[in-house]
């Protein structure tokens, strides 16, 4: 779902496909997943709530979810084939590439780019066309973090997505809500040029995780979710819907990359892709788009390893081959994903244009190894506490202090003028203990540290 920098593949470890030992697939792994080279490169998905026609209550999504026709039509050939089969799938102009998440959310997936504040021009003019091009079907946008206003509701009937649904079904109920009523903003960094240094950055990308996290939560209200007062209802939904697959045990792991490895396929899979000649096409969408389900439905509790070592030999009736392996990963869900690139998945979608901060936030925190460990140490205090930052947010006044520390040295570090005044005016704005796109009136606070619950 995130831009994509190109990783090689690591062929002398798998031949031909084929997966032979669990040492063969970790290996494979962290050489995919952890791409090594001098870090450049940066990119962003950006998604949005969508509506069609007029509203009909006082919420900003309380109209109708659009119909998949209508958004064919809007995005003629920018049009993913999960929703127009036979589209070509152009990129926009910017080089921003269109997908659609299960509940009608839209996406923006970036080119990489060497420069944030290109990458935020580019980003700003793709966006600019694609209402364009949604407004000439009356499809909105809605820059909304989590639906406050509609049940969550499945429009995508592909076999990935059923799969989906009944797993979390049998969890909780956040995984419907995560996957048709919320929407985020994602950045993808460079992992590193050698393994210390994707040690080192891996490391801070998760450490500042809760404090940024709290900076930029902006869904207090999710609608089909259980009771209680939350900064970032999004994020809630993200860590509550599958702990197996959306909290690794970091603490754990003296080697990221090793780590990852060991721990992505030790997590249950999601769904099984069944080769009858509908098999996935790009993206693990039906090659014919149609979408005929198949039976992805992996049996409960089942590994990516235990398919490997052949305990699933009776019900799936192979074993899994790099295909295999290469889409199990998508169905990670970390607060940072390692996809070659470092993939951060925990702020929440922003109010208008105010996307671009934590581009430059994050953009300035992972600028060079100095400043990487200077935000290790300022964030260590909150390392971990991702359910007190998702649930108080900057109410809590030690959550709060980190933040403002944090994104000062942000600002200090940031690539442009103009960068360190968007991140200077957020770092006022987190002082105060308001939520981007409110005011300070109805910011709150907390004391005390932070709980157990993380």
């Amino acid at each position: 779902m995130a831009v994509t920098l190109e990783s090689e593949l690591v062929s002398h470890v798998i031949h031909d496909g084929e997966l032979n030992s669990r040492a063969a697939a970790e290996a494979y792994i962290g050489g995919v997943c952890f791409k090594q080279g001098p870090p450049t490169l940066i990119g962003a998905e950006l998604e949005w709530l969508t509506v069609q026609g007029e509203c009909q209550a006082s919420g900003p999504s309380a109209a109708p979810r659009p119909q998949l026709t209508a958004l064919a039509d809007a995005l003629g050939p920018y049009a993913p084939r999960s929703i127009a089969p036979d589209s070509p799938e152009l990129a926009l102009p910017g080089g921003s590439r269109v997908t659609i998440e299960p509940g009608g959310q839209i996406e923006l997936s970036s080119a990489p780019f060497a420069d944030a504040a290109q990458l935020n021009t580019s980003l700003r003019d793709d966006a600019r066309l694609l209402r364009e091009l949604l407004e000439s079907r009356s499809i909105r946008t809605v820059s909304a973090a989590a639906d406050a206003d509609r049940r969550p509701k499945r429009l995508l009937q592909l076999p990935r997505y059923r799969a989906m649904e009944q797993t979390f079904a049998g969890i909780g109920p956040f995984g419907k809500l995560m996957m048709c009523n919320t929407a985020a903003t994602q950045v993808s960094v460079d992992a590193g040029a050698d393994r210390a240094d994707i040690a080192a950055r891996w490391t801070a990308l998760y450490a500042i995780g809760p404090a940024l996290l709290a900076a930029f939560a902006c869904s207090p209200a999710l609608r089909g979710a259980p009771a209680g007062e939350w900064a970032s209802q999004r994020m809630r939904a993200w860590l509550r819907l599958d702990n197996a697959r959306t909290r690794p045990p970091l603490m754990d792991w003296a080697d990221p990359i090793l780590g990852y490895s060991r721990w992505a396929l030790d997590v249950p899979l999601l769904c099984v892709r069944r080769p009858d000649g509908t098999g996935p096409g790009a993206n693990g969408q039906p090659a014919n788009g149609h979408g005929a389900d198949t039976g992805w439905s992996p049996p409960p509790g089942a590994t990516f390893a235990d398919w490997l070592t052949g305990a699933l030999d009776d019900e799936v009736g192979r074993r899994p081959d790099r295909n295999d392996l290469d889409y199990h990963l998508t169905t990670l869900f970390p607060p940072v994903r390692a996809s070659g690139y470092l993939e951060v998945r925990y702020i929440d979608a922003q109010p208008g244009d105010g996307w671009t901060v934590p581009i430059h936030v994050l953009d300035a925190l992972m600028s060079s190894s100095r400043v990487v460990a200077q935000a290790i140490t300022i964030a260590a205090p909150l390392a971990g506490h991702w359910l007190d930052a998702a649930r108080y947010g900057l109410a809590d006044l030690n959550i709060r202090s980190v933040a403002v520390e944090l994104l000062t040295l942000a600002a200090a570090n940031a690539s442009s003028a103009e960068a360190a005044r968007e991140i200077e005016a957020a770092v006022q704005r987190c002082r105060s203990g308001d939520r981007p796109g409110a005011d300070s009136a109805a910011a709150g606070t907390r004391t005390g540290g932070p709980g157990a619950d993380s």
